[in-house]
């Protein structure tokens, strides 16, 4: 049965519903040269909540601040029916260490300037953008907790950290009855799969949901790019090709990736970016990709993901050209023949 927006889920172990794909505003505002004006985010804006949508994603420096701002005009008159989420750890200030990392005055600081730029109250929720290697898991929990006493925040959530911190996070937020993280960011596409190896496993055994970025690998996964773009060089140009050039994911092996979603999508009657989109809604541990449409014609494409339906033949083409060595202990784990040494000759459903 195809999805749609309102077509809601729980977010991680909270109660919080939210919609199958999330609309990311990083593309609300032109300072880092590829996003969309006012007038075409408000569209993008107005296109996903009529359709049904809720959950909206940003950070306190998208786009030098033209983000929040966007969206705190754009929400003002549904606030209430939306889930803003918003994050912070990157520095808003150059020269200032305190203007960013982990620390409680990065975070309390942080805070209220999203607080004052989306012109809400409260944000639903808080994610910490990026780890720092160098705050103590401890302040960071206390001062979230914090800032859901006094009712600043409703939830919190982690993005771009280690498993293992995340869910040593989680245990002491358990154990010291502070707000639990209920969502984890991490880059998640048919080109980056790593994180199935150890991060979507431990979200959904310590309850977090799984918010997918750059579901479509920057737009590789649109199939926009040629092999001709593998070798080019980026230049100075804010644009988005040149953005995807410099982390260097025009690559043989992705575009070969990328030639089997079009496949797919030809014989599915769908576009590269609706199979690549669908592809992750089909992980049991991911609640909400979020879609970074540019224009309006990108949204309406990427939202027809929600009615893509698979052949097992399909996914396991799909499968097959994206695969990744799990690495170990997990290839080591699930061998036969350490089977066997576990299990003797009980057949074991897994847990679901």
């Amino acid at each position: 049965m195809p999805l749609t927006l309102d077509t809601y889920r729980l977010l991680g172990r909270s109660g919080l519903r939210v919609s199958p794909l999330a609309l990311g505003a990083a593309t609300f505002g032109t300072e880092w040269g590829w996003g969309a004006e006012q007038d075409e985010a408000r569209e993008l804006f107005d296109t996903y909540v009529e359709r049904g949508g809720n959950f909206i994603d940003t950070a306190s420096t998208y786009t030098s601040g033209s983000s929040e701002r966007l969206l705190g005009e754009f929400a003002r008159s549904n606030r209430e029916s939306l889930v803003l989420a918003t994050k912070y750890t990157t520095l808003r200030r150059p020269g200032d260490p305190n203007s960013g990392g982990g620390q409680r005055k990065s975070l309390f600081a942080s805070v209220e300037a999203s607080l004052r730029r989306l012109n809400t109250d409260y944000l639903d929720l808080l994610y910490l953008h990026l780890w720092d290697f160098t705050t103590p898991v401890e302040e960071i929990l206390r001062g979230m907790d914090d800032l859901v006493r006094q009712g600043k925040l409703l939830y919190v959530a982690i993005s771009n950290a280690p498993a293992w911190e995340v869910s040593r996070m989680q245990a002491i937020a358990d154990l010291r009855g502070w707000s639990p993280l209920v969502a984890l960011q991490i880059e998640y596409n048919l080109i980056e799969r790593t994180g199935e190896r150890d991060l979507i496993p431990m979200a959904r055994e310590m309850g977090l949901g799984v918010v997918p970025w750059s579901p479509l690998a920057g737009g590789v996964l649109t199939g926009k790019y040629s092999r001709d773009d593998v070798t080019a060089v980026p230049s100075e140009n804010g644009t988005r090709k040149n953005f995807t050039l410099a982390l260097g994911t025009l690559t043989e092996r992705n575009l070969a990736i990328v030639d089997v979603v079009k496949e797919v999508a030809a014989e599915l009657g769908r576009s590269p970016a609706q199979i690549g989109l669908a592809w992750t809604l089909l992980n049991p541990g991911v609640t909400a990709p979020i879609i970074g449409a540019r224009t309006p014609a990108q949204l309406e494409e990427n939202l027809g993901a929600l009615e893509v339906e698979f052949t097992g033949s399909h996914l396991a083409r799909l499968d097959e050209a994206s695969a990744i060595d799990l690495g170990f202990p997990h290839e080591m784990l699930s061998r036969d023949t350490t089977l066997a040494l576990t299990r003797g000759d009980m057949t074991i459903e897994p847990r679901r």
